[in-house]
């Protein structure tokens, strides 16, 4: 009976990640794409290619739309990366269940940390731009609103559920 529990627990967890999932890299690339439209008036194929490049390096920019596709997988899969290891911290770090506003913040700031840290420098992405506090900040909004609340509020609510 405890081993159909454990499934059946085990099921719900990965079913639980997987939306939020991708809920979170939606909400992040639906909002970096529209930012980056409403800063430039250009398309989101720019934007993928950019994530696509990571990879590819330059021929992510004249790739077409295979390229554009690889960039939405590649963006996931970091969201999913994400969201997998905020799961797997969540339950060992009290602070985090009882201040779900104040985690979303300091995941948000890590994960800007690590993406632009850490990925985009050893990845095959063009040299960033120089670095500007302002855009910075807008990216690291961006990450609170986006994947640190949904996240923090979705596992405070699992947690409260099975309890």
């Amino acid at each position: 009976m405890s081993n159909m529990n454990e499934q059946h627990r085990n099921k719900n967890s990965f079913l639980l990640i997987v939306w939020a999932g991708l809920l979170v890299g939606s909400l992040d690339i639906a909002t970096a794409l529209v930012d980056y439209y409403i800063s430039t008036g250009r398309g989101p194929g720019d934007v993928l290619r950019y994530i696509a490049s990571g990879v590819f390096g330059s021929k992510a920019f004249t790739g077409g739309d295979t390229m554009i596709a690889w960039g939405l997988f590649f963006h996931y899969v970091i969201a999913f990366a994400f969201t997998i290891f905020f799961f797997l911290i969540y339950p060992h770090i009290r602070a985090m269940q009882k201040y779900p506003v104040t985690t979303a913040i300091i995941y948000g700031i890590f994960i800007w940390a690590v993406t632009n840290r850490i990925i985009i420098p050893l990845s095959n992405t063009p040299p960033p731009a120089p670095f500007n506090i302002r855009r910075a900040l807008k990216a690291m909004t961006i990450l609170i609103i986006m994947i640190g609340l949904p996240l923090s509020f979705m596992m405070r609510r699992t947690l409260n559920a099975k309890r």
